[in-house]
């Protein structure tokens, strides 16, 4: 079962994990997510144990837990695609679609960029 961790202090490295999620269960592997710019942990990550009872105890024995004053949340993962977000539905203002508005002068009509003209 794959897990999502997030929380993680950010001087940890995935050995630390590793040792937390070891004494629920065997743990196959084990990914921090780093900062490309600074190689700094981002604060979240992914653990990955083969026993799902394991996994599930290890879910909800570590959960909310605080280590180094950083409170751990921890769920079964969930695959990229498949959390789908809702519609949207509202009306506002700011989702219509605005057409130009009128212009006084001819010179200020060519001052405008061409889609704006629509001339192309």
């Amino acid at each position: 079962m794959d897990i999502h961790i997030t929380g993680i202090p950010f001087k940890w490295s995935e050995k630390n994990i590793k040792e937390i999620f070891g004494e629920y269960g065997e743990v196959t592997s084990v990914k921090i997510i780093i900062d490309k710019i600074t190689r700094q942990n981002k604060g979240f990550g992914f653990v990955t144990m083969p026993d799902n009872e394991a996994a599930l105890k290890a879910i909800e024995r570590i959960n909310g837990a605080e280590f180094e004053g950083r409170r751990i949340t921890v769920s079964p993962s969930v695959p990229k695609g498949s959390i789908k977000k809702p519609l949207r539905t509202s009306t506002s203002q700011s989702d219509k679609k605005r057409s130009p508005k009128e212009f006084k002068s001819e010179k200020h009509k060519k001052s405008l960029p061409p889609w704006l003209r629509k001339e192309y």
